[in-house]
């Protein structure tokens, strides 16, 4: 070879080298923790990069940036970044740029609308607290497999766009985000993925290999769900799990002793759903799940693990402890892997204390000796306040004890688990809101006991088989003088229900799978009275699908935009803002046909006097 062609041989080699090195923009953005002065922009890169985001009030005028953030290989390449120092209620354009170069098109660009501050709307006369009208979206289910759903256009994220994207302040997607697809997505083709060697690989990624599915999951949903991956650039969301964004129909995370699949999944796909969408949430819990490889013997209840300090973690605020499944298909939704092979120990433990530094005590005792892949869950549930409404988002699936149709009343069984249960019960009984929302991602007063084979025997995700915690607290809810909302999602319809004067229950979706027919739900009337239980509700209004219907043709998405009124304006003179407070407040919940933008129904209830 020649020493020109040598040279450029070099040269292509380093500048391909180059290329293959440099980091691009490949999902995102993704708004999230909106706020009065701040927003949250969250991006997934090529490789671990340094970047930023411009922001201003117009596209040629992005004067002001966010602090560099990276994104981090453990966390597939994901990271997000606050922009600070805004103006309340305005909206604002923003670009991402990642390692030093902004990223072209509309890609790498969106909008956001700050929420109100309560200065805006201060009159000392006539509205004293500042109060202020706001409106967010919410539903589930997104599944974009068109045996399942509509399929990847996603048709409702589109007529969201078009309708409602500049009218409302923040989203709440409640559950199912994802469906389980790329779950056998080997870490092999990870690393080639993201360009590291296998000394490279991350901790989490040894321990849990299975969660490289889990990533590539979310990657084909935002990459193929363009409309999906548009929406989320131009409105912030908060965000709930549900079983999907771990493994469908996952029970029992909370019931020590259970050998279990799908509960052995959870905190795989709970670090999965943070590294793309929980980071967005303002849960006041820090601790992060631990992942780790521990050794057990048979019969002892001592679990060891040299390379974690249990006396830096902090066991009041996880769950149970989950030793892994284990093999490539662990995370893949297929009955027919359900019992069998798996780890012998696989299954829910109790940490029952810390003996030292790298020793636990755990409930039951190990089945057989080994070493195996564990991790201790987290406490994902939260709570966040927009003028004079209190949020309490739960965590349904991480703490469920595990139920049985048979007896449905049996005292005691929680879905929440006693942590979560205080938290709720306490925050809300010392809340001064005039609203109470309480966000579940599962139904409260109509089962789901159909829809899918896993496990058909004992098949129902709702309250419905917690009867005795569900009474607990809807008398609780009922004592508090308040309005209490109930926001669920999981069955693929929406409905309103009126459960006592001051408790409703709001279901809405889906966005964008298949709806559930009315076998799948007990049964229950399109509206009127309905009791499954010990509780007669009334169904006001729902979306209802005769049981003579193919399941090929539930093709009917919808969404709800829940408006919060509590001020007029009365100007003295026209274009001069005057706020004033309603003596009771409203709160009018408005369905809408996913496909068409139509109204279906809207139901309003104002606050209860004042005392």
């Amino acid at each position: 070879m020649n020493r020109s062609l040598l040279c450029s041989s070099i040269v292509l080699g380093l500048s391909q080298v180059g290329l293959a090195q440099s980091a691009r923009l490949t999902h995102g953005p993704i708004l999230g923790r909106p706020g009065s002065d701040g927003m949250r922009v969250w991006i997934r890169t090529s490789r671990p990069s340094p970047f930023h985001v411009r922001f201003g009030h117009t596209g040629r005028n992005l004067t002001q940036r966010s602090a560099i953030a990276r994104t981090v290989l453990a966390n597939d390449n994901t990271g997000s970044v606050r922009l600070g120092g805004l103006e309340p209620n305005t909206r604002y354009r923003y670009q991402v740029v990642v390692d030093g170069e902004p990223v072209a098109g509309p890609a790498g660009r969106g909008t956001f609308r700050t929420l109100p501050s309560p200065d805006q709307y201060r009159h000392a006369e006539l509205n004293p607290d500042g109060r202020f009208n706001f409106s967010f979206e919410f539903a589930c289910g997104n599944n974009q497999n068109p045996t399942q759903g509509i399929g990847p256009s996603l048709p409702t994220f589109r007529t969201m766009l078009d309708h409602i994207k500049d009218d409302i302040h923040f989203a709440i997607l409640n559950g199912d985000w994802i469906y389980e697809e790329e779950r056998e997505y080997t870490v092999s083709q990870w690393r080639r993925q993201v360009g590291i060697s296998a000394n490279e690989t991350p901790r989490v990624v040894r321990v849990a290999p299975t969660l490289v599915g889990v990533w590539e999951n979310y990657k084909r949903y935002l990459s193929r769900g363009v409309n999906l991956a548009e929406w989320h650039r131009h409105v912030p969301s908060l965000f709930t799990y549900d079983d999907h964004e771990i493994l469908n129909d996952v029970w029992g995370t909370g019931t020590p002793g259970l050998r279990d699949r799908r509960a052995a999944f959870r905190d795989i796909g709970v670090q999965a759903w943070y590294d793309y969408l929980g980071w967005s949430n303002p849960v006041a819990f820090t601790q992060p799940i631990v992942f780790g490889n521990a050794s057990l013997q048979a019969g002892s209840d001592v679990l060891i693990d040299s390379q974690t300090d249990f006396t830096q973690v902090d066991f009041e605020q996880t769950g149970t402890l989950l030793v892994h499944w284990g093999g490539p298909t662990a995370g893949v939704n297929d009955n027919a892997l359900d019992g069998v092979g798996g780890d012998p120990n696989a299954g829910v433990y109790e940490v029952v204390e810390v003996l030292d530094r790298h020793q636990l005590r755990i409930r039951p005792a190990a089945r057989a000796g080994g070493t195996v892949a564990y991790s201790i869950g987290r406490r994902s549930y939260y709570r966040f306040r927009v003028a004079n409404c209190d949020f309490f988002v739960l965590d349904t699936r991480g703490h469920r004890q595990m139920h049985d149709t048979r007896h449905p009343d049996k005292p005691g069984l929680s879905m929440l688990g006693p942590k979560q249960k205080q938290w709720l019960m306490r925050g809300m009984r010392r809340s001064d809101a005039d609203f109470l929302f309480v966000v579940s991602s599962v139904n409260l007063m109509i089962p789901h006991i159909g829809g899918g084979a896993v496990r058909a025997d004992n098949k129902d995700d709702a309250w419905t088989v917690f009867f005795d915690e569900r009474e607990q607290l809807i008398r609780f809810w009922d004592s508090l003088g308040k309005r209490v909302f109930v926001l669920t999602g999981d069955l693929h319809n929406s409905f309103v229900i009126r459960i006592t004067d001051r408790v409703w229950e709001f279901a809405s979706g889906p966005h964008n799978s298949q709806n559930h027919l009315v076998s799948d739900e007990g049964g229950r009337p399109a509206n009127g009275r309905f009791k499954y239980g010990p509780r007669e509700c009334d169904i006001r209004w729902s979306t209802s699908f005769a049981a003579d219907i193919p399941r090929t043709a539930l093709k009917h998405p919808s969404y709800c935009v829940v408006q919060v009124n509590n001020v007029y304006d009365n100007p003295l003179e026209i274009g001069q803002p005057r706020w004033v407070a309603f003596p009771r407040p409203q709160v009018i919940f408005r369905y809408f046909n996913g496909l068409t933008g139509q109204l279906r129904y809207a139901e309003t209830l104002l606050a209860e006097p004042r005392r």
